[in-house]
């Protein structure tokens, strides 16, 4: 396993993420894994690839996956050995009262999680998007608190404009607050707008990049294709068909399962790796709901791109829209 640093912190963390949204409740997600033995199985098996990262966010089955995240790692690992991530912002399923980046939604939301991942203190925080109707400041200032309390390590944000991520650093540099080490973003082979702007920034910022849909929602694997999907997932993912629905992206997810065929991997690997070659990049954020994920994810590290497969690969890529960042 290779390991790399998320920013200018401390945190050492695979080089592949174990996204935990696949472990919860039907009721949220019809093809969420709903046992904990589901869950300890995928855990263990990660753990055993050398994989130490494990993210989640309080939306997730309204909680439930945090539960059984803190479950599974309370039972197979020991907490200085592994790196937690969680999220809050966006409306809680089964609480749509507690949404939002105000200093109250902040510390109750936080406290919550600590509860759920059976655990004293959370290495990453992030806020799941940005919110118009709280004052960043606020924000700010309540996530610099949970630093200063010892029970949280390091903040991250997710998709934003860039604008907004610029705004965020510099206030918190200005007020001595403490400053976002991470972006977890919409980025892959199939999206790559994030290139334009929030790339560079991030970039010059020394922050790094935590993807989330590293594979497109399984569209460089070959389970959503232009005649509909071919998985319980890829067949009722509506957001999905919102992100990934032009001719261009099916043409860059060909070559990818071309490359893929040729190399005797997966299309998911090849995606990964893709990712991996940007120095950026810290840990792609993926998702499992069989075993074999994890392994192709794990084995991804292991595979170069020349330059000449790099260039095929983003060839057909064309120029999108910027797309909606909501689940």
């Amino acid at each position: 396993m290779i390991y790399k640093q998320i920013g200018n912190s401390d945190l050492k963390v695979s080089g592949v993420c174990l996204g935990m949204m696949s472990y919860g409740s039907k009721e949220w997600r019809h093809w969420v894994l709903d046992t904990q033995k589901d869950c300890d199985e995928h855990v263990a098996l990660a753990l055993s690839l050398g994989i130490n990262f494990f993210d989640t966010a309080n939306i997730y089955s309204s909680g439930v996956s945090e539960v059984m995240t803190g479950t599974a790692l309370n039972k197979l690992s020991q907490r200085d050995k592994v790196i937690i991530a969680t999220k809050v912002g966006l409306p809680i399923p089964k609480n749509p009262s507690q949404t939002g980046l105000s200093k109250k939604q902040i510390i109750l939301n936080f406290e919550a999680s600590l509860k759920r991942l059976k655990t004293d203190y959370i290495d990453l925080y992030q806020i799941h998007r940005w919110d118009y109707l709280t004052p960043i400041e606020e924000t700010m200032e309540a996530l610099h608190s949970l630093i200063k309390s010892g029970k949280l390590r390091y903040i991250g944000a997710s998709s934003m404009y860039a604008w907004q991520f610029s705004k965020s650093q510099y206030l918190a540099e200005i007020k001595q607050w403490t400053q976002f080490i991470s972006m977890q973003n919409h980025y892959n082979i199939i999206y790559r707008e994030e290139e334009r702007e929030m790339n560079p920034l991030c970039q010059d910022l020394g922050v790094s990049l935590l993807p989330w849909s590293p594979v497109a929602r399984g569209l460089v694997c070959g389970t959503r294709t232009r005649n509909g999907g071919t998985t319980l997932r890829s067949t009722n993912d509506p957001h999905a068909d919102r992100l990934y629905n032009r001719e261009a992206d099916y043409k860059v997810a060909d070559t990818v399962m071309q490359i893929a065929d040729q190399k005797d991997v997966s299309g998911a690997e090849i995606a990964l790796a893709w990712l991996h070659q940007n120095p950026i990049v810290a840990s792609p954020i993926f998702g499992a709901t069989k075993t074999d994920h994890i392994r192709e994810a794990a084995h991804s590290l292991e595979i170069s791109l020349t330059h000449e497969e790099i260039s095929e690969i983003e060839s057909p890529y064309q120029v999108n829209i910027v797309k909606p960042w909501n689940l």
